[in-house]
């Protein structure tokens, strides 16, 4: 147990599955009060039968007004905010030169747009409260080039360098810290990857094998503790030594 979750308040977003889902099952038992935004129907009424302690809505957060809304509901119905996990995001593989106009325009809208939202949201009501983390999520994506992802790239480069940006503006009352996973094995990897490419994935990895989400929740819950109080503007890696050598490139 990390000391100092118990009690908190957290939104996560996205977190109707994968590394989400991991976290709030996490931060459940942490005893954190956590509130979930996601934006699929069937995802979030699973959810709610598995926990129905947890509130989870409906929200696109690429949607400005509809993200101030429901913060401002959120914070209401838990009494306050003191963590954010900015979680939502997509990827959708494409040759630079295939990829459309409106495939990109809609990864920035989520995995850029969103979280700016979300954490410009979850900021105001933590500054008039005097302390709160954001942890935003990045990738080693955003940190080298990999085939086939220029639109996800690109955004997650810009989450990562959005984090640094927001740490020295909402310092110190308020901590920001981003967090990039490499392979993990979540519902969005499994679609996009046979097995067989798996199996190659798996090879190139020093650890040999993927990330379980509830490794990334681990991570989440630590630097939402009492545990991390000098960790922010930081961009932490959590990829099984993929990016040591550069071979996320390959």
């Amino acid at each position: 147990m990390m000391h100092g979750l118990a009690g908190k308040k957290a939104i996560i977003t996205g977190g109707a599955r994968g590394i989400g889902l991991a976290t709030v099952q996490r931060l459940h038992d942490e005893g954190v009060q956590v509130a979930v935004i996601d934006s699929n129907r069937k995802d979030c009424e699973k959810l709610r039968s598995q926990l129905p302690e947890t509130t989870v809505v409906e929200v696109d957060v690429t949607d400005a007004s509809a993200v101030e809304a429901v913060f401002k509901e959120l914070t209401s119905k838990l009494n306050g905010l003191d963590i954010l996990f900015n979680n939502a995001g997509i990827s959708s593989p494409s040759p630079f030169l295939n990829l459309s106009a409106a495939n990109l325009q809609q990864t920035i809208a989520v995995n850029v747009e969103g979280v700016f939202y979300c954490a410009q949201a979850a900021a105001q009501h933590m500054k008039k409260a005097g302390s709160g983390v954001i942890i935003n999520m990045g990738s080693v994506s955003g940190m080298l080039g990999m085939p086939d992802y220029s639109d996800y790239n690109a955004t997650k480069a810009a989450v990562i360098e959005l984090t640094r940006t927001l740490a020295i503006e909402l310092a110190p009352a308020l901590r920001v810290v981003c967090i990039s996973p490499g392979y993990v094995l979540t519902p969005m990897q499994e679609a996009e990857y046979s097995p067989d490419e798996m199996t190659v994935l798996n090879a190139r990895i020093p650890m040999k094998r993927h990330a379980d989400p509830k490794e990334i929740a681990a991570l989440v819950a630590f630097l939402a503790s009492d545990e991390a109080p000098f960790i922010t503007g930081s961009n932490i890696v959590i990829d099984g030594g993929e990016s040591a050598g550069g071979t996320a490139s390959l």
